[in-house]
């Protein structure tokens, strides 16, 4: 692995979702640890996010969000097939039972994907470079169309494609949650064809789902990396660089009523985990071990 040179990608995901789960992912960031940021638009403290994102430089992009809270477009606030019978989006589950029964409407699917880069760009001043779903909505079908035609309109290069190498053997998540993530895994390989035909890229590797929350710690992560790696260096053994993105959710956990996306915030944003995932990142022993791999922190930008 010594010559190789591998750019990673650690995102800290949902940020704007609350004051607490900010100041953790920027606390992640100035201590070298987090390499770039997802924003929730609709998220309770985004407009806070976007201003430290902007005070500390941090490379900033979108997390699309379909399945929780309000809708940031005003038309589809009161009456939009997004919304359950309470006025909010579906949640998790929610949104994927509502996609199968075929009661979404995708041309109000694409007004609020739309509405989201477009609250984005003004909170930022600048569009995202990268752009991907929260709770992995994007690579659902019909939903992976509509996302890929936002991100060729706007011009948006970047993406996630959630297909870990190794998930399989990870025998420490438990069933129910194997079953979610084997279905965002076949969803994703469906989807790839879609996004390549439009244009649009993401890193070689994808981690995250088998380190996330209780989880993560500094093995978890290196051997999730240095496994990956090694898979791909004996499908392209001639690559000389390799991008990974890690996806991370560090934080303080979020106190309610505080939080959220427009109905407070959720079980893992509450729980002890966000905290865990953040004092694992800042480790010393993680960042030698990049130093170590040649593994360079970037964000999208820098690829």
């Amino acid at each position: 692995l010594r010559m190789l040179q591998v750019k990673l990608i650690v995102t800290g995901d949902d940020f704007g979702y609350c004051p607490r789960r900010n100041q953790g992912i920027v606390d992640c960031f100035l201590a070298g640890a987090v390499s770039n940021v997802s924003l929730l638009v609709n998220g309770s403290a985004a407009a806070d996010a976007a201003k430290l994102a902007r005070r500390y430089n941090i490379p900033i992009g979108l997390h699309a969000n379909l399945s929780e809270g309000s809708p940031v477009c005003e038309v589809l606030k009161t009456n939009s097939s997004l919304l359950n019978q309470d006025g909010f989006f579906h949640g998790k589950m929610g949104f994927r039972t509502a996609l199968s029964k075929g009661l979404l409407n995708m041309a109000e699917v694409k007004q609020e994907l739309k509405a989201q880069v477009e609250l984005f760009h003004e909170l930022t001043g600048h569009l995202p470079p990268h752009m991907d779903g929260h709770q992995h909505v994007h690579v659902l079908p019909e939903v992976r169309h509509v996302f890929a035609e936002v991100l060729e309109e706007y011009g948006i290069k970047y993406t996630r494609v959630p297909i870990e190498p190794g998930l399989h053997n990870c025998d420490w998540i438990p069933p129910s949650l194997m079953d979610f993530y084997l279905g965002v895994e076949e969803d994703s390989f469906n989807t790839v064809d879609v996004f390549t035909k439009h244009g649009i890229r993401w890193p070689d590797i994808y981690i995250g789902l088998s380190t996330m929350g209780r989880n993560m710690s500094v093995s978890s992560i290196r051997s999730a990396i240095d496994s990956a790696v090694l898979q791909l260096r004996a499908k392209a053994p001639q690559s000389s660089t390799v991008t990974i993105e890690l996806m991370v959710h560090p934080g303080y956990p979020s106190v309610p009523p505080v939080g959220g996306c427009g109905e407070g915030p959720d079980d893992f944003s509450q729980s002890w985990e966000r905290l865990h995932e953040l004092q694992t990142l800042i480790k010393p022993e993680l960042q030698s071990h990049y130093k170590g791999r040649n593994i360079q922190l970037c964000s999208f930008k820098d690829l």
